[in-house]
């Protein structure tokens, strides 16, 4: 069944209605290198808006503040209809080590921040951007619930951390009764799977709604790279390109590009792109709520929306699952299928609903 973006689903264990795809507004301004000048960002929302849209995503340092301050100024005129989501850790002052990170100082200052760029009263769903080993979880989660208290937000996320951490995290909020974390943000694609061991079970049993950001796995997905593209001297590895940032990241290799044919060989046969193919492919996972799309053009963002309209037949869901599937390691690999179940119920028939 296609999707639109009015097809609203709950966030998390809440009671927040979002779109099946989100936003990205990284791309809101060129302080980057690449992005959207103000009138072609502008053009991007109120398309995303005029479809129904509702769910937008961005943080406090996106090209230097730029993306908060552009979607500040285009939310303005339906503030309250918008679902605005954004983020906090990431260092705001070079040189200042309490700019940044998930510290209460940090979390306040950054807040304050954000809410003056966006030109809004309250944000409704703040991240915890990147982990950082050091801050106690109860000092995070204190003063998120404090500013949700205070009415500044409504809701609380987190994102790039481990499983065991969110899951420790949202304990501690459930037993002293603070705002529990209803959302988690994570690179999942056809190209990175790893979450499906750990983070995204861990999710669907504490009630966070995941929110996976690059499902084209920075571009490599689109279909635009070949073999050809893997090989690139040292000189050029530092030029800049998206193809040299993908190598330098790991995401452009000779096992993504091969995923990146199956994509191109699906799309094909439904007539369609392969960015549709492999935003729709993320869709399909029951843990998922949204998935972050983020276009510098408008044709890129039409070319996004079209993902929700795209079906699989079993086969052609089986070929992509089959391209990028990974190995669970244990303990999952040891605790799947019929045999370990015969070693904890015996002959027993014991339905399982999960």
């Amino acid at each position: 069944m296609s999707l639109t973006l009015d097809t609203y689903r709950l966030l998390g264990r809440s009671g927040l209605r979002v779109s099946p795809l989100a936003l990205g507004t990284a791309t809101f301004g060129t302080e980057w290198g690449w992005g959207a000048e103000q009138d072609e960002a502008r053009k991007l929302f109120d398309l995303y808006v005029e479809r129904g849209g509702n769910f937008i995503d961005t943080a406090s340092t996106y090209t230097q503040g730029s993306s908060e301050r552009l979607l500040g100024e285009f939310a303005r005129d339906n503030r309250e209809s918008l679902v605005l989501a954004t983020k906090y850790t990431t260092l705001r002052r070079p040189g200042d080590p309490n700019s940044g990170g998930p510290h209460r100082k940090s979390l306040f200052a950054s807040v304050e921040a954000s809410l003056r760029q966006l030109h809004t009263d309250y944000i409704d769903l703040l991240y915890l951007h990147v982990w950082d080993f050091t801050t106690p979880v109860e000092e995070i989660l204190r003063g998120m619930d404090d500013l949700v208290r205070q009415g500044k937000v409504l809701y609380v996320a987190i994102s790039n951390a481990p499983a065991w951490q969110v899951s420790r995290m949202q304990a501690i909020a459930d037993l002293r009764g603070w705002s529990p974390l209803v959302a988690l943000q994570i690179e999942y694609n056809l190209t990175e799977r790893t979450g499906e061991r750990d983070l995204i079970p861990m999710a669907r049993e504490m009630g966070l709604g995941v929110v996976p950001y690059s499902p084209l796995a920075g571009g490599v997905l689109t279909g635009k790279y070949s073999r050809d593209d893997l090989t690139a001297t040292s000189a050029a590895v530092n030029d800049g390109t998206r193809r040299n940032v993908n190598i330098a990241n790991g995401a452009l290799t000779e096992r993504n590009v091969d995923i990146a044919d199956v994509v191109k060989e699906v799309a094909t046969e439904l007539g369609r792109t392969t960015a549709q193919v492999a935003l729709a492919w993320t869709l399909r996972n029951a843990g998922v709520t949204a998935s972050l799309i983020g276009a510098r053009t408008l044709a890129q963002l039409e070319d996004n929306l079209g993902a929700l309209e795209v079906g699989f037949t079993a086969s052609q869901l089986a070929r992509l699952d089959e391209a990028g599937a990974i190995e669970l390691g244990f303990p999952h690999s040891m605790l799947a299928g019929d045999r370990m179940r015969g070693v904890t119920h015996g002959d027993l028939k014991v339905e399982t609903r999960r």
